[in-house]
């Protein structure tokens, strides 16, 4: 009847497509393909001769195809649901899940094309070897997952790859690495049963060296536990699996020894799944589906990347915010010039207009200036303060934490030493850091307390105060104080700086402030006296029972200064150093500081042997 032949025509046609698109793929991967024109031309040419066969005689062709279909091996039939088989112990790709479903990258992959394609699909997950043999035998349509190799393209078909697997070697971070499969000739290696790197190791003459195993998982964990030397796995799976089972001794030794294109692999002459399966990948590629489950499943464990489009809208940002900060320094630089020439020209009047005390106004606006720098001085110090207290504190506040963390786990590292040896521990042989981090701890908590030392004495010594506060004060204190603040240049300028500080001294009355401004200068000026670094610095505070006084005496091994300019050096703008910056108002602001607070100022100096300097104070009566 002629409905038969059409439909015996149609079963012939399709049997037909199937064998063309298997020989085809066959071609492609022996070589025998060396452009797609030619794979074309090749195809159309069996078509051709497929279809003309049933033309010259009617029984022969039945009988022919009949042979062809039996080469075939099957072609799904649209009213069963597809069998789909996968590795149970693949994650991330396919795996049982707590809850006991299958779930993984390729799983939700053929659940989106079985969507987009009306496929009904049932997924079944076992052990590998199972699933590969189910595979061969013909109980499972496809599964959802294989690497592609010759030999595998022999007995399956596979679609479009889907994603590239790569194979590393991993070891136990105490065992030697390797640099290559070819190194672990001689080594019991681990590898999962049947699957593509078994098959790899098998055919490079691997079999007595091989361990198999069901899953890649148990291959690792048998690893950690210290049995065998190296595994070789999927380098995602098995980074995977030591991240979920905390394997923390095992690392990959070689990233990527073999890499192999992973895609589903269907019974060989399945045209009719196959190019479901491909139409499906490609649905999902184009509409963002892939790239939604890849991101899902692969995505988390790859670094993550800064698209150019985001680091050039950074770059402009930035860009704009520098140029915004330009612009506003410009602007205050402008502002603040034209505030100093408006105030410079008012004292130009005022010295038209009082030329009698000419002298006097000029060392009323460089003091001015001075004092203006020192508030300026005072602004910076506080910010900056601010900006070092903050991860300071922070350091402060975790120190004793992690000490008291290393303390408690001391015990725990020297019984994994004494059972296990020599382990690294931050780039370290753990025998040398347990002896320097107690001590590198500890130096690391008396460094933050001195930084915030050293921050509250900067903050103390900018602070605007009232000159005219008189307050009991602590001479030692705040000698200490100086010192501490000049300490960088002190250290620059000598290696022989030698303090003493008499005990039990009684306090004085004044501004702790200015005093230590006066001790601060003192102390610059000698180290500026030095001509080299061994020359010596010596301090000493003590009191004078007979004037009732506390005394600074402070001596230097410096260049000394001349007797015609001992008389003259607390005189305004006198300088022996205007060619280094000098202005002459250090010493002169310093003895007006002590002038106001009732005590003295003596130098004491010999040309090319040094200086001593005397401060004394009044020292305050104890009641009675």
């Amino acid at each position: 009847m002629p409905m038969e032949r059409v439909s015996v025509r149609l079963g012939e046609i399709a049997v037909a497509l199937s064998l063309a698109n298997g020989y085809l793929r066959r071609m492609r991967h022996e070589g025998f393909c060396r452009n797609n024109w030619y794979c074309t031309r090749r195809g159309v040419l069996l078509l051709l001769l497929l279809f003309c066969c049933p033309v010259f005689g009617a029984r022969p062709a039945r009988a022919s195809l009949a042979d062809l279909d039996t080469q075939a091996h099957v072609v799904s039939n649209p009213g069963k649901p597809v069998l789909v088989g996968g590795n149970r112990g693949y994650p991330p790709y396919e795996f049982i899940d707590a809850s006991g479903e299958p779930a993984g990258f390729t799983v939700d992959l053929v659940k989106a094309i079985a969507e987009v394609m009306g496929m009904r699909i049932q997924i079944r997950l076992d052990e590998w070897d199972k699933v590969y043999g189910d595979l061969v035998d013909g109980r499972i349509d496809m599964t959802l997952g294989m690497s592609w190799s010759d030999a595998r393209d022999r007995i399956f078909d596979f679609p479009s790859p889907h994603t590239i697997v790569q194979h590393a070697i991993f070891a136990r971070e105490d065992t030697p690495p390797v640099g290559s499969l070819e190194e672990l000739r001689g080594k019991k290696v681990i590898v999962h049963r049947n699957g593509i790197m078994h098959q790899r190791l098998s055919q490079l003459g691997f079999d007595r060296e091989l361990v198999l195993v069901d899953t890649p998982a148990s291959g690792l964990r048998l690893l950690a536990a210290g049995s065998n030397d190296y595994a070789v796995a999927a380098l995602v799976p098995g980074m995977y699996t030591i991240r979920e089972n905390k394997l923390s001794n095992l690392v990959p030794v070689v990233r990527n020894a073999a890499s192999y294109t992973f895609s589903f692999a269907v019974r060989q002459g399945d045209a009719q799944l196959l190019a479901q399966l491909n139409e499906g990948l490609a649905i999902l590629k184009k509409t963002g589906q892939y790239q939604q489950i890849y991101d899902k499943w692969l995505g988390v464990l790859e670094q993550p990347r800064v698209p150019w489009e985001k680091i050039v809208k950074l770059g402009v940002i930035l860009f704009l915010l520098l140029l915004f900060l330009l612009a506003g320094s410009i602007v205050w630089s402008r502002t603040l010039k034209r505030k100093v020439d408006q105030r410079t020209a008012e004292l130009a009047r005022e010295i038209e207009e009082k030329n009698k005390a000419l002298e006097e106004l000029r060392l009323h606006q460089d003091q001015l200036i001075q004092a203006d720098k020192m508030a300026s001085l005072g602004v910076l110090v506080s910010g900056v303060a601010h900006e070092i207290n903050n991860p300071n504190g922070l350091i402060l506040m975790s120190m004793p934490l992690v000490i008291d963390s290393y303390a408690a786990a001391e015990e725990i590292l020297e019984e994994h030493y004494r059972e296990h040896g020599e382990f690294m521990m931050g780039k370290l042989p753990y025998s040398r850091l347990r002896e320097k981090l107690p001590y590198l701890l500890s130096e690391m908590n008396e460094g933050a307390k001195r930084i915030k030392r050293i921050v509250e004495d900067l903050k103390d010594f900018a602070r605007k105060g009232n000159p005219a506060s008189m307050e009991p004060a602590d001479f030692n204190e705040l000698v200490q104080t100086a010192v501490r603040l000049v300490e960088s240049s002190i250290r620059k300028s000598t290696n022989r700086f030698e303090a003493s500080y008499e005990e039990g001294l009684p306090k004085i009355r004044g501004n702790a402030q200015r005093i230590e401004q006066v001790v601060v200068n003192l102390i610059l000026n000698s180290c500026q006296a030095l001509p080299n670094r061994e020359s010596r610095i010596s301090l000493a505070t003590f009191f004078d029972q007979k004037r009732q006084a506390i005394v600074l005496q402070l001596s230097d091994e410096g260049v000394g200064i001349a007797l015609e300019n001992l008389r003259r050096l607390a005189d305004p703008f006198f300088t022996t150093k205007r060619d280094k910056g000098g202005t002459g108002l250090g010493l002169s602001i310093t003895a007006g500081i002590v002038k106001e607070h009732g005590g003295t100022l003596n130098f004491d100096s010999i040309e090319n042997y040094g200086t001593t300097v005397t401060l004394t104070l009044p020292a305050m009566k104890e009641k009675a």
